[in-house]
């Protein structure tokens, strides 16, 4: 089975990319969102296992959006994917709920192997 994806960001050919990167690794795509309103608007519809959600976006940002997120799926799994990553800012987005921070300096590969991970740790 397929692990159920959400993306977040702003950038369009960012995202864009993205989604084409997970899909061609297996994950079923469920949602994108060009903002954080967006998402929580959509989310609850959706349905994903997963939510990967940049950090630096106009209006809600990435820590305010998995607030928002969390406040309607307690439960739900979400990471920060960011070039802005530091320890204050992995203290911040664990406070809101985010189950995972990763560097966009890290890779795709990292990015997927920890959806992967989050998904089997929740199912």
């Amino acid at each position: 089975m397929s692990v159920r994806v959400f993306v977040v960001d702003d950038t369009a050919h960012v995202r864009k990319m993205l989604v084409q990167m997970l899909e061609l690794s297996g994950f079923d795509i469920v949602g994108q969102a060009a903002s954080g309103t967006e998402a929580v608007d959509s989310i609850v519809d959706a349905d994903p296992q997963v939510v990967v959600v940049d950090y630096k976006m106009p209006g809600l940002d990435g820590i305010e959006t998995a607030r928002e997120i969390r406040a309607h799926r307690p439960d739900q799994a979400i990471i920060l994917y960011t070039a802005y990553l530091d320890d204050m800012l992995q203290k911040e987005a664990a406070a809101a709920g985010v189950s995972l921070c990763v560097g966009k300096i890290e890779g795709l590969t990292t990015l997927e192997r920890d959806i992967r991970r989050l998904a089997g740790e929740l199912f």
